[in-house]
């Protein structure tokens, strides 16, 4: 598909999650079917490589930067299993405390991160994640990131029930004062169980429901990054070394790789990137492009981070499309946690 036509059936999703709509579909029913019985024996395939223990790295990050009076960043971690790190065996390992480091690195203060994200988790479990986080407005996060959209597709919900979902998760934590990045659905193809030419239709599913997303976060006043097929080329060359045991969670390694393309547009969503690293570089070919368009584009390339940019343009609303993925990232601070009280 290409990026035009992945443009235009991402705004019919998009719409459809505004207006109601429902019917909006990925793909034929009978392809969808064939994907589905595929995904589920990768699926049962997954439980004879690992638990569904996930690590708690709640807590206190970057201690290094303790300054009394200065209170800690808050991160809040929102989404699916990847969000929450299945597949791996240690608390650091996790993205969330991944990106907790990180920030704390490049912010030069104290991270307190919370993960409230649930493995299986579909977009709807968005509202009652949401509800967690909001539950005390003492806590209220600084920026939250969200990971979701893998098991919609799996599941099949209509797209436009799964924006609509993302869309309002969005809208409340921003309400809420917190900035908000969306890693959007990661490509499915990638899933070593899955066999052409399934493979195909997986990616054209993911990237799909990945444009919708980024427009519907967009339009919220969220950030999105790709991830994409963040892990192909190097799940190509070495699938051992990304995936985890399972071969569908990721790996250390590879949860590693998401995080750091991740992390630039968590910092500069909270104002912490250099400002000459903020303008668009026509060499990277980022600028600012139909909201509708720069989200098919960003589908199409990991790594890329799509953002609101001017209100309204002759095709609609617009937004400034970054490609982060190689931008030079800080080294993370390494050392554990403080467990949260």
């Amino acid at each position: 598909m290409t990026s035009m036509s992945r443009a235009r059936v991402a705004r019919r999703i998009a719409a459809g999650a505004a207006y109601g709509g429902g019917g909006i579909g990925l793909a034929g029913a009978a392809a969808v079917g064939l994907l589905l019985a595929e995904v589920r024996l990768a699926r049962r395939h997954v439980g004879n490589g690992t638990d569904n223990h996930v690590p708690n790295a709640d807590g206190r990050y970057g201690h290094l930067y303790d300054n009394p009076g200065e209170p800690p960043l808050r991160l809040t971690i929102l989404g699916d299993s990847t969000a929450a790190g299945q597949g791996v065996h240690r608390a650091g390992q996790t993205p969330g405390a991944l990106l907790a480091s990180g920030l704390s690195a490049v912010a030069e203060r104290p991270v307190l991160m919370r993960n409230v994200a649930l493995p299986g988790a579909r977009s709807d479990d968005l509202d009652r994640q949401v509800a967690l986080v909001l539950a005390d407005p003492a806590l209220l996060p600084d920026i939250c990131v969200i990971m979701i959209g893998a098991n919609d597709v799996t599941n099949r919900m209509p797209p436009t029930r799964s924006v609509r979902h993302l869309s309002s998760a969005v809208r409340r934590l921003r309400t809420a004062g917190a900035e908000v990045v969306v890693g959007t659905c990661p490509d499915l193809g990638t899933i070593e169980p899955v066999q052409q030419p399934l493979r195909w239709l997986a990616r054209r599913a993911s990237r799909q429901l990945a444009a919708a997303q980024t427009i519907g976060v967009v339009e919220q006043g969220g950030r999105t990054v790709s991830l994409g097929d963040l892990l192909g080329p190097e799940f190509a060359a070495n699938p051992r070394e990304l995936f985890g045991p399972d071969n569908y969670h990721p790996s250390a390694e590879g949860y590693a790789t998401a995080a750091m393309a991740v992390l630039p547009t968590v910092c500069a969503a909270l104002g912490l990137w250099p400002a000459e690293e903020e303008r668009p570089d026509v060499t990277r070919r980022e600028g600012f492009l139909p909201v509708a368009r720069a989200a098919a584009e960003a589908a199409s390339e990991a790594g890329t981070e799509v953002t609101a940019a001017m209100p309204t343009g002759p095709k609609g609303p617009w937004a400034l499309l970054k490609r982060r993925r190689r931008r030079r990232v800080p080294e993370p601070d390494r050392s554990p946690a403080t467990p949260s009280p």
